[in-house]
C-alpha cells in the first residue's frame, strides 16, 4: 500500500511532464511555421507580429483570473479544462480561411497558456519544500525540450505532409495532430490525476490522516504584496524575462546574419545547446534543494549564481570570433547550462513563503508580470538591432537584465528567513489547531 501511495506522485509528474511538452511544442511551433502560414494567408511582417501577440495578450490579461480559479476550486479538473482548450483552439486555427478568422483562433490559445500555476501548486501538495526545486526542475526540462519538438514538425514532419492528409497544407495538419493530442491530455488529466487538500505536504502536517480545507481568503491573498522577498521576485521576474524573450526571437537571426551559420549549422549548434538548457533546470532546481536544506537562502544564492554566470558567458560567446565555431559553442552551452537556474529555485521559493489557499494567486501575479516584460522585450531588441547590430542587441538587453537580476537576488537574502519562518509558524499553529479541533476546516 506505501508502495502504491509512494508510487502515485510519480505518475502524476509522468502526466504532467508529459502535457507541459505536448502543451509547449504546440505553443512554440507557429514560430517556425511563419513561412508557409503567412503564404496561406498573404501576411506581412506586422500581421504575423499581430498573430502572436494576441494569444501573448490574452494569456497575460488570464493569469490572474487563472490563479484565482485554481485557489478556489479543483485543480486538477481546471487543468483538464485548460488542455481541452488547448486541442480546441488549435483545431479551430487548423480550419479557419481567412487572417481575421486565424488572428481570432489563434488569440484564442493564449486561454490554456496560463494555465500553469494550478499544475506547480498542485504538486506543492504532492512533494515536501525540501525536494520542490529537483521536482520544479524536471518539470521544466519539457519546456525547451517543446520547443525543439516544435522545430522538427514545422521545419522536417510540415513540408512532408503537405497536401498528404485531406489535401490540408502541411501546417493544418500539424495543428490538427497537435490539437488532438491536447484532447487526449484532457482525458488523461481529467481521470487519472486526482487533487490534494491544500498544505497536504507541509512539513508541519506529517504523519497527520487529515488536512484541514484551506479556502482561498481575499486576505492572505493581499498579505502576497506585503512580503518583502516577493517584492525582489517579481521585479526580477519583470527583467528576467527580457534574455529568454531575445534570445527566443533573434538569436538563430543572429547566426544566420550575423555570424555566417546555415540552416543545417543553425539546428547543429542549437539542438545541442537546447537540451544543455533542459538539463539546466535540473540541475539547477537539485542545487537549489540541496543549498536549501543548509542554508533558507539557498535557492536564492543559486539563482543569483545562475544568472551571474549566464551573463558571463554569453557575453563571452557573442565576442568570439566568427571563426572559432568551437569556442562559441562552449561558451554558448556553458550559457544554456546556468540561464535556466532561476527558474526552478524561484517558483519553489514563492511556495516557501506563501500559504497553501494563494499560491496559485501569487505565482500567476508573478507570471503577469513576466509577460508584461516578455512583451516589450522584443521591441527594444529590434529598436537597438535597427541601430546597431543583433550581436550588439542581445548583448546589452541580457547582461544588463541578468546584472539587474544579480542584485534584486541579493535584496532578496536579507528577508528570506524571515518570511520562510512566518510561514512556518502560521504552518504550525494550523497543524496544532487541527489536532486539537480534528473536524475543524480552515
Amino acid at each position: 500500500m506505501n508502495k502504491k501511495r509512494n508510487a502515485y506522485p510519480v505518475f502524476v509528474i509522468v502526466i504532467f511532464f508529459l502535457f507541459i511538452f505536448l502543451h509547449q511544442t504546440d505553443k512554440l511551433l507557429i514560430g517556425s511555421l511563419q513561412i508557409p502560414i503567412s503564404k496561406t494567408f498573404n501576411l506581412n511582417d506586422l500581421q504575423w507580429g499581430l498573430v502572436n501577440s494576441g494569444a501573448l495578450i490574452i494569456g497575460t490579461i488570464l493569469y490572474p483570473i487563472w490563479g484565482y480559479l485554481y485557489d478556489r476550486f479543483a485543480r486538477a479538473k481546471l487543468l483538464a479544462l485548460a488542455s481541452f482548450i488547448w486541442g480546441a483552439t488549435t483545431w479551430f486555427s487548423s480550419i479557419v480561411r481567412t487572417y481575421p478568422q486565424f488572428l481570432g483562433t489563434r488569440a484564442t490559445t493564449g486561454i490554456d497558456d496560463s494555465s500553469y500555476p494550478g499544475l506547480y501548486s498542485l504538486v506543492a501538495d504532492y512533494f515536501p519544500p525540501k525536494v520542490r526545486g529537483k521536482v520544479y526542475g524536471i518539470l521544466q526540462v519539457p519546456q525547451p525540450l517543446g520547443y525543439l519538438a516544435g522545430m522538427i514538425l514545422a521545419l522536417m514532419i510540415a513540408p512532408m505532409l503537405d497536401g498528404k492528409i485531406f489535401n490540408l497544407e502541411g501546417w493544418r495538419t500539424i495543428f490538427l495532430m497537435t490539437g488532438f493530442l491536447g484532447i487526449i491530455m484532457a482525458i488523461v488529466i481529467y481521470f487519472g490525476v486526482k487533487d490534494m487538500p491544500r498544505g497536504k505536504s507541509e512539513p508541519e502536517f506529517e504523519g497527520m490522516q487529515e488536512v484541514g480545507q484551506f479556502k482561498f481568503s481575499m486576505r492572505e491573498a493581499k498579505l502576497i504584496f506585503k512580503k518583502k522577498t516577493m517584492w525582489f521576485i517579481f521585479l526580477q521576474g519583470f527583467a528576467g524575462v527580457f534574455p529568454w524573450n531575445v534570445i527566443t526571437y533573434f538569436f538563430v537571426g543572429y547566426l544566420l546574419t550575423e555570424r555566417g551559420y546555415d540552416n543545417n549549422s543553425v539546428l547543429f549548434v542549437m539542438g545541442p545547446v537546447i537540451l544543455i538548457l533542459s538539463l539546466g533546470y535540473f540541475v539547477g532546481g537539485s542545487l537549489g534543494d540541496w543549498l536549501f536544506r543548509r542554508t533558507k537562502k539557498g535557492r536564492i544564492i543559486i539563482s543569483s549564481l545562475g544568472v551571474i554566470l549566464g551573463a558571463l558567458f554569453l557575453f563571452l560567446a557573442l565576442l568570439t570570433p566568427v571563426d572559432q565555431k568551437t569556442t562559441f559553442f562552449v561558451w554558448m552551452s556553458l550559457t544554456a547550462l546556468f540561464m535556466p537556474f532561476s527558474s526552478p529555485n524561484v517558483l519553489s521559493t514563492i511556495f516557501d513563503i506563501t500559504p497553501p489557499e494563494v499560491r496559485s494567486t501569487a505565482q500567476a501575479v508573478e507570471y503577469f508580470i513576466e509577460n508584461s516584460g516578455a512583451a516589450l522585450a522584443p521591441i527594444i531588441a529590434g529598436s537597438i538591432a535597427l541601430a546597431t547590430t543583433k550581436q550588439t542587441a542581445i548583448l546589452t538587453i541580457c547582461v544588463s537584465a541578468w546584472v539587474l537580476c544579480f542584485f534584486l537576488y541579493l535584496g532578496a537574502l536579507f528577508f528570506i528567513d524571515g518570511d520562510i519562518k512566518i510561514l512556518r509558524t502560521q504552518m504550525a499553529d494550523r497543524a496544532a489547531s487541527q489536532k486539537n479541533n480534528p473536524q475543524t476546516g480552515i
